[in-house]
């Protein structure tokens, strides 16, 4: 049988995550949820998802996540991954890093 699979949907200064997690379970600090094994797309070559790719720079190198009971708005099982994103909590719109521009010359 195949591990369980977690959406966890989360605020973070002013922005509503959303992750993926094998294991998540009530944590041994008092008023703290642990999300482990966080599970994010592998591509090789081109960056398809610069939200995915934002999200595993901030916790790819993260063992276990502490996250304060307050701050997780719902936690899913789920049957399968989906897009992991990063929202706007005022607007519930995507927030996406875009490409850098060149400066303009002076």
């Amino acid at each position: 049988m195949a591990k369980p699979l977690y959406k966890v949907t989360f605020h973070n200064h002013g922005k509503v995550y959303e992750l993926y997690a094998r294991k998540v379970a009530s944590g041994a600090l008092w008023g703290f949820t642990e999300i482990a094994d966080l599970v994010f797309d592998v591509h090789e070559g081109l960056v398809v998802d610069p939200t995915e790719e934002r999200l595993r720079d901030e916790f790819g190198g993260t063992r276990v996540l502490h996250l304060p009971m307050q701050s997780i708005i719902r936690i899913e099982e789920v049957e399968k991954k989906g897009q992991a994103v990063i929202r706007d909590a005022e607007t519930g719109e995507k927030v996406v890093t875009p490409f850098p521009l060149p400066a303009k010359p002076r």
